[in-house]
């Protein structure tokens, strides 16, 4: 790659021809656009990305620990707490001691933690498929492979 001219003048246009030989910028640009429009999804159920994933888990997993909780999520063990703490706080799951192991809680969801949680599946499920429109289920399924091949799943 050649040094660029030194000009105190701003370019018209910014390239980015050498970022877009790497697959990882494509993929950060792609999740841009996914994360903008998720965000916007949650955002009448008052979710976050993180808050959300953890519901969803929690609902298909009633009982499971903290400690599991947040190795699906691959997120450290406190930060974890921070999460379910607001989910309990607005009801959403209940957090109770696991009677064979006095230092570990069960998560639970309340009905009213199942209820938003279908209503937030819903509206996810109504954002991917506005924007995958485009993409056939042959596409969307090869696409799923690679993507689980990078992450090692």
């Amino acid at each position: 790659m050649s040094q660029p001219e030194q000009t105190n003048t701003p370019p018209t246009t910014v390239s980015d021809d050498t970022l877009r030989r790497f697959l990882g910028y494509h993929m950060k640009r792609a999740f841009n656009v996914v994360q903008a429009d998720l965000v916007a999804t949650l955002k009448p159920f008052e979710l976050r990305m993180l808050t959300y994933t953890a519901l969803v888990l929690i609902c298909d997993n009633p009982g499971l620990s903290q400690a599991q909780l947040a190795a699906a999520m691959d997120v450290e063990r406190p930060n974890i707490v921070v999460i379910v703490d607001e989910l309990e706080r607005r009801e959403l799951i209940n957090r109770t001691r696991v009677p064979t192991d006095r230092r570990a809680y069960a998560l639970v969801p309340t009905l009213q933690g199942r209820r938003l949680c279908g209503q937030a599946v819903a509206a996810v499920e109504t954002h991917e498929a506005k924007l995958f429109a485009g993409l056939n289920g042959d596409m969307r399924s090869e696409m799923v492979a690679i993507l689980s091949k990078v992450r090692g799943a």
